[in-house]
Formats: structure tokens, sequence, C-alpha cells
């Protein structure tokens, strides 16, 4: 392998992209253009945050990211990826529960998980195993974009029989190979002693860049890295998910509500359970590739009145601050493209959506969450003409935290008929692949402790800088006694050198003082 580069800047890295793209047409498309499918050549001519997870992967190693992007367009046009379905799937893998997405982790990486208890080698199942896990790594793909994945292999009950080391070693080529920049952390969850040999020859599979991602924890250990509320009762969790299929599990995975139980929104008309109803209707449609018909959900739902809807969302984005990125879509343009930015600050506790629409018809547009209880939204709701923006403002309700794990769904279709319907009956009636849908995920930044005691906190600053300096002038000694040791090692090594010349010298002085003599002694 070459040698690693050191991380590229910007420009650096678009001359990366251009020149993998140009070696690619010319050293690995030049003989045959049915080599790969055509659909993943397009996709690699077109994205360039494709192109740059193979050189993240690859340490920029334009060289190692070829040879990666060369193995892994093979492999998914061999297998088929693009035509895999939950129809080209067995549905016996499905209802055996043994591979699934569900829950997240403490970073807010969506959990990989597979229950080892469940698996038995087959070798007639191979390759529909293989593209069974395949299947869940493209749908997830799919549905968030350059969001990795933490892999969780629970080891409960398992024992000899339900390790399949090809299989195994499929599964970290899917991370190493295949996924670039896929992989999060694996965690191995309570693995019986007997299985060590196996997992350290499965270790010596993972290349360098994946193996610091390992991580191995006790049932106590693991909720270091997933919170109680998405872990299962047998790792010490109080998720009450239960694997069923139909439908697949991250279409109804279920959001823990706040210790006060669920939050009346201010134009709450519903009863309880109508809120309950709504909320697992929310869910399911927010992680499913089909729309399901949306029921009302109180929080999100209600349509508000113009007038009142327009003078509190005014008010409301002062202070807020702009977006700066922005998503292209076919009906609207969202901002921000990717994250709301929530914080502990009072100016951090409120988002700025803008939806621009770029059609010449009118579109309709609702916003929902996987965390109703903690956010309001305001429009939540409504239509935007054409050529025109909607501000909606995103706002932490009471003392609500934000969380990596909460996630905000954006729809839109356009309106053929404006004024002739209401907004929910228009919701009801319009045909799925009519609706665009766009994803947002929450970021926490990180608090900044209050100045309460500016002498103490300088003192802190200077204590740490201090401590940094001294740290710095210890690394420093010991190298330099590193050196010294070095040269005093060379310096003992020619003295002894020397010193056995000068008792070979010595020797022979002694031999021809002996044969001097010997020569002047009369016969």
């Amino acid at each position: 392998m070459a040698e690693h580069e050191p991380q590229p800047g910007e420009q650096d890295l678009e001359k990366k992209i251009v020149e993998t793209r140009q070696r690619f047409k010319n050293e690995l498309l030049q003989d045959s253009t049915d080599k790969y499918d055509s659909r993943d050549v397009e996709r690699l001519e077109q994205e360039d945050a494709l192109v740059e997870a193979y050189l993240i992967w690859r340490m920029y190693v334009v060289d190692d990211a070829l040879k990666m992007i060369d193995e892994s367009l093979l492999w998914r046009k061999e297998f088929g990826i693009n035509d895999v379905s939950e129809s080209t799937i067995p549905r016996w893998m499905f209802e055996t529960g043994a591979v699934y997405l569900h829950g997240y982790d403490k970073e807010g990486n969506k959990l990989f998980w597979f229950k080892v208890k469940l698996h038995t080698k087959d070798p007639k199942t191979v390759t529909d195993k293989k593209k069974y896990v395949a299947f869940w790594l493209e749908r997830y793909a799919k549905k968030e974009p350059g969001m990795p994945l933490t892999v969780v292999f629970d080891m409960t009950d398992s024992g000899l029989g339900n390790i399949d080391m090809d299989f195994v070693k499929y599964v970290i080529s899917c991370f190493k190979v295949y996924y670039p920049k896929f992989l999060s952390k694996m965690i191995i969850v309570d693995m019986p002693w007997i299985l060590n040999a196996a997992w350290r020859i499965i270790k010596s599979w993972l290349g360098p860049e994946a193996i610091a991602k390992l991580k191995f924890a006790s049932k106590a250990e693991v909720q270091a890295f997933i919170g109680a509320e998405y872990l299962p009762p047998h790792l010490g969790g109080t998720d009450p998910f239960k694997y069923t299929y139909p439908p697949l599990p991250d279409d109804d995975f279920q959001t823990p509500l706040c210790e006060n139980g669920p939050i009346v929104s201010e134009d709450d008309a519903e009863s309880k359970e109508g809120e309950m109803e709504s909320r697992d209707t929310l869910e399911s449609s927010f992680n499913s590739e089909i729309v399901a018909k949306p029921k009302k959900v109180n929080f999100l739902e209600d349509s508000l009145r113009s007038e009142d809807g327009e003078r509190d969302t005014n008010t409301k984005v002062k202070g807020v601050r702009k977006p700066l990125t922005t998503f292209k879509g076919p009906l609207l343009d969202v901002s921000p493209a990717e994250e709301l930015k929530f914080g502990s600050g009072e100016n951090e506790k409120k988002c700025l959506i803008i939806l621009s629409n770029v059609t010449k018809n009118q579109v309709a547009f609702k916003v929902r969450t996987t965390a109703p209880e903690k956010y309001r939204v305001k429009p939540s709701s409504s239509s935007c003409e054409p050529g025109a923006s909607v501000d909606i403002v995103v706002s932490l309700h009471g003392g609500s935290q934000a969380s990596p794990q909460d996630r905000f769904l954006i729809m839109a279709a356009e309106m053929d008929n404006v004024g002739s319907q209401e907004l929910t009956q228009f919701w009801k009636e319009v045909q799925k692949n009519k609706v665009m849908e766009h994803r947002l995920r929450c970021h926490v930044l990180d608090s900044v402790k209050p100045a309460a005691n500016p002498c103490r906190d300088s003192l802190g600053e200077i204590s740490t800088s201090g401590q940094q300096e001294l740290n710095t002038a210890l690394m420093r000694v010991m190298a330099c006694n590193s050196q010294l040791e070095q040269k005093m090692n060379s310096c003992l090594w020619v003295q002894k050198v020397l010193i056995g010349l000068v008792l070979v010298l010595l020797v022979l002085n002694l031999q021809c003082l002996y044969l001097l003599g010997t020569a002047q002694r009369p016969s």
C-alpha cells in the first residue's frame, strides 16, 4: 500500500476527486463498459460525496481508493445490489429477526443489530443471507445518506454453532470495502469466553481504520455506548421493542416519552388515546418508504390560521440564526440541508427551517418529528406559493433537551386544484409517488460553561496552559534523553571496539618482544 498522505484541503480534495474519476475511466472502464452496473458508474460520476467517502476511507491515497471502488462495484453487480428489495429476499429471513435496524446509540447513530444466537451455518442460504445484509445497508443508505451505523453483535446465549466465519468476514467486508465511511463502531456484547479464539481470528481481518472501531462490552459496560431506552431488558435496558414482521422493524420504532408523559400542545383538541395513535402513525411514516395515510397529529397536523401563524412566526424568527446550507429538492429547497443545531443557551433553543417553492404550482408541506413531546413547530402544516418562501420555527418545549437521536421529516406535494380542498383531505388523497420527503437530524452544540468567577476561570486556564507547557517540556526532555541514550550506547560500542583493538595491539607487541628476545639469545 502506498504511504498515507496528509489530509488535503478543500482544493486538494477536489483535485483528488477529479483525478480519481479520470483514472477510473481510463484504467478501469477502458476494457469493458459492462464490467460494472451502469447505475453505479453514473453515481460515481455525479456524486462527489461518494468519491470523497472512498478517498477518506483510504487516507486520500488515490491508488488504494481505486482498488476499493473496483472491488465494491464488482460486488454490487455480482449480487445485483441495485435490484435487491424486500420482495427479492426470502420471507423467512425477515421473520427470524436475526438482523434488523432499530434504535440509536448515544452519538445518534442508527443501531444495526445481529442476534448471533438466531444464526446457524447453512451453505444453501449463504447467498440469500449476504443479500439480506446488503438489503438493510442499502435501505439505510437511501434514508440517511452520509450517516454512519453502529453494528451490535448480541452474543447472548450464543455458542460455537452460531459462528459462521465466512458470514462474519462478509459483514466486515461490507464496511471495510463495499460501504466506505459507513461504520461508526462495532460493539460485541456479552461474548462467551469459548468464542475468544474465534474473535481473535475475526479481529485480524479488520483493517487499521476499522480495528479502532471494535468495542468489546459486557452487559454492564454496553450502556457506555447505548442508552437504556434502546437496549433490550436482557442487556439491562428498558426498551419494550419486540421484533415482529411485517412490517419492517425500522418502520415502527418507539420513541420514549418525557418523564412527565406526553405534553399537550396549545391547540390540542384530541383525546389522549388519539394522541398516542397519532404518534405511532407519525413514527411509522417517518421511517417508511411508503407514505401511509396521515392521521391527525395534535402537535403537528392541526392547521394554523394564516394571520395568527404569520404574526407568530415573524415574532419567533427574531433571534433565531438563519441556516447556511441548502438541500435542493424537486419541489422545495430546504435550509438547513442536514442538521438542526440546538444548545443550552436561550438563543440556541430555537432553529429556523426555510422552505422555498421552486415549482410553478402551490406546494403543500408538513413537518413531522420522532420526538413530538419535545418540540413545537410553527407552522407545522401549510402551503407555499410559487417562488415564495416560508419560515418554520422549531423550538424546544419547556425544559426539554435536544438529542442526536431526534429526527424531523419534511413532506411536500404539489397542489393541482388550489382552494378546492383542505390540507387534511389533500394529504389523505395525494399519491405517494408525488410526495417529496427530506429528513433532518438534530445536532447538540457543546454547552459553554458560564464565567461565574473570572478569576477562578483565568486561574484554571493558566493552570491548564501551564500543564500543557509542562507536558510539552517533559516530552522534549524525554526525547532528548532518548537521543542521549542512543548516543551513549554508540559511544559505549565504539569504546568496546577500541579496547578490543588496544588488547590486540598489546598482544602483538608482547609477541614481538618475545620473538626479539628469543632471537638475541646465543645459540
